[in-house]
């Protein structure tokens, strides 16, 4: 594994020859840190309950789990110590196993959009695992085309399945998508930029030659987020990776990611996020402690 900060790059076993693979855990011990990699993955935990982490998504679960986490987004699960039965199926798979053009197919557009989704973390309904967890569960069982033929048949029952919930934030893993305006790309970009320091409105308009009125309302249909709200979206995420990623004061952090108030820092966080920055560290090293 390499460093990334305090998150751990995982080397996963999966070879360029494989179109995927199957890592089948009876008795899972929940020993591994907060980690991530590039390939995308499908988890199903029973037997076990516990916290789990998918980017700046804190969350309890309860037997039965099933949750896909696209490349490079942190994830862990850990288990409380008294599941000594736990089992964990973990099915991982290239990012690039489908071609974009053949995900533009009609029959492949579910599939293209829940791989976007996957990015934040999908968590699936009982309803669905109850559905697929044999089909999963049998998915170790054999290595032959017969199995393709099922993963890919999991994969687009999951890419239909109802009552899914996304897990992280979008600013997090900056989940933005837009369509094609070069004015809102560069009303984007100049945000990104300068997401530190104050933005004005009225600045971000001139840039595209708009009257903040128009801009306003015109950035609100495009993102379907008010400036501001998505102004202090991405400051969190970012607030958000620095509580992850590195060991700066939260005091720090709140400057850091654009905000120039530590309470209205710490009361925006909570209201987003559901915890304040310190209980989120905290949770964090709670959870990823080994």
């Amino acid at each position: 594994m390499t460093k990334k900060g305090a998150i751990l790059r995982e080397l996963v076993s999966i070879s360029e020859d494989d179109f995927f693979i199957v890592l089948n855990h009876t008795n899972a011990k929940f020993d591994f840190p907060l980690h991530f990699h590039p390939e995308i993955e499908l988890n199903l935990v029973l037997n076990s309950s516990g916290k789990r982490i998918v980017g700046d998504s804190i969350m309890e679960y309860v037997d039965c789990d099933l949750v896909l986490i696209g490349s490079n987004t942190p994830h862990v699960w850990s288990g409380l110590k008294e599941n000594q039965e736990a089992h964990v199926i973990t099915i991982q798979f290239h990012e690039d196993l489908f071609s974009t053009k053949t995900l533009s197919r009609k029959l492949a557009i579910p599939i293209r959009e829940l791989l976007e989704r996957s990015k934040r973390g999908v968590l699936f309904s009982k309803e669905t695992i109850e559905t697929l967890k044999l089909k999963i569960i049998q998915l170790s069982d054999s290595q032959d085309f017969g199995s393709l033929l099922d993963f890919l048949s999991i994969l687009y029952d999951l890419s239909i399945a109802k009552n899914t919930k996304m897990l992280s934030s979008h600013s997090y893993i900056d989940y933005y998508s837009f369509p094609e305006s070069r004015r809102v790309e560069k009303a984007n970009n100049f945000i990104k930029e300068n997401l530190r320091t104050k933005i004005q409105l009225k600045e971000v308009a001139d840039l595209v030659n708009m009257s903040e009125s128009a801009f306003s309302h015109f950035f609100k249909k495009s993102t379907r987020s008010s400036f501001s709200d998505y102004i202090t979206d991405l400051r969190l995420g970012l607030a958000a990776k620095l509580l992850f990623e590195s060991e700066e004061s939260i005091k720090e952090i709140c400057y850091e990611s654009g905000f120039n108030n530590i309470s209205n820092f710490n009361r925006t966080f909570k209201r987003k996020l559901g915890l304040t920055p310190s209980d989120f560290r905290d949770q964090r090293k709670l959870i990823t402690k080994h």
